[in-house]
């Protein structure tokens, strides 16, 4: 079976983005598992290394995007409207080269959303923008760590819209969780479910919704075959997780899955986008504009990412040559 093609986008080119895919690019581990793209402007690798294009591996492909002047230096750690542009092409140009099966997955470097919203692109997260580009409708977004995942009801919205819970969404949470995991474990996935209030509801002496929305769901869950339990205390769940106890849990909200999950495994967390037609997986810190250009960053994480991308397109390109 031939390798897979894996693009990767350098995100905004003030950040921390083209350093950390040149410096993964140099594991010779990595260049053996996959056919990498990079999609960048090339002043921004420049800005990095001057000799890229001799020092990168031969096998790397480059798609050479237009979006900056090359006469002009990357100012790095610099909010720019024309850098915004350029990380949100690269990953329009990647999801489109998915979607037409020219990758077979992708892996985002970290982007700005200021400064893609200063370029006047209404963006709320990869996640989101991706789906929008592929016409999906139910994204979702998972951390994953050596130890332990995480699968979030909701993300990038107010924290009061996001305790009104639905007991659909929570289904249908677990069960792209569950998809998402069986491709990276090889089995079905052990999966803990939080609850919204302090120790899951305690019988409704904090709040209804444990009870009322978030038990139902995985009952119905349990009917549709998942191995899942639930609601959990938020407290506790996670210490069970890393301790063996579940490979996935399932978080309400935002802070409730990333805070547990970055003391987990900081360096090692992946962003993983579920309920789109394509592989998507990316670093799961920022742009760090107070060391860019410093070579200062450290790129485990980008190829945690990329480890990660190669394993799920692996798995479905073996699942595709099966039928």
């Amino acid at each position: 079976m031939s390798l897979p093609k894996i693009a990767l986008t350098i995100g905004d080119p003030a950040g921390v983005g083209a350093e950390i895919t040149l410096k993964a690019l140099a594991d010779r581990d990595l260049l053996g598992i996959a056919e990498w793209i990079v999609i960048a402007d090339p002043v921004a690798l420049e800005a990095i290394d001057p000799e890229f294009r001799k020092s990168l591996d031969p096998r790397v492909r480059l798609v050479e995007a237009s979006n900056l002047d090359p006469a002009k230096p990357i100012q790095h750690g610099q909010l720019s409207a024309d850098y915004g542009l350029a990380a949100i092409d690269y990953v329009r140009r990647a999801t489109l080269m998915c979607l037409a099966d020219e990758a077979d997955a992708m892996v985002t470097a970290p982007l700005n959303k200021e400064a893609v919203t200063m370029s006047g692109q209404i963006f709320s997260g990869h996640t989101e923008f991706i789906a929008e580009i592929c016409g999906a409708t139910e994204s979702r977004m998972l951390l994953a760590s050596e130890r332990l995942s995480t699968v979030h009801v909701s993300t990038h919205i107010a924290l009061e819209q996001a305790c009104k819970l639905e007991q659909g969404r929570i289904i249908r949470t677990i069960e792209l969780g569950a998809e998402a995991m069986r491709l990276m474990l090889g089995r079905p996935a052990r999966i803990g479910v939080c609850g919204l209030n302090p120790h899951a509801g305690e019988h409704n002496l904090f709040g209804h919704q444990d009870s009322e929305i978030i038990a139902p769901a995985v009952e119905a869950a349990q009917k549709l075959g998942f191995d899942v339990t639930g609601p959990h205390s938020p407290d506790a769940i996670f210490l069970k997780g890393v301790r063996g106890g579940f490979d996935l849990i399932v978080a309400m909200y935002h802070d409730q899955g990333h805070i547990p999950m970055k003391l987990i495994d900081y360096e090692k967390t992946i962003n993983i986008s579920l309920g789109i037609p394509i592989i998507r997986t990316s670093v799961d810190h920022g742009t760090a504009f107070d060391i860019a250009g410093q070579d200062k960053a450290d790129c485990r994480n980008m190829q945690a990412a990329m480890r990660m991308a190669a394993r799920m397109a692996a798995g479905k390109l073996s699942l595709k040559g099966a039928q």
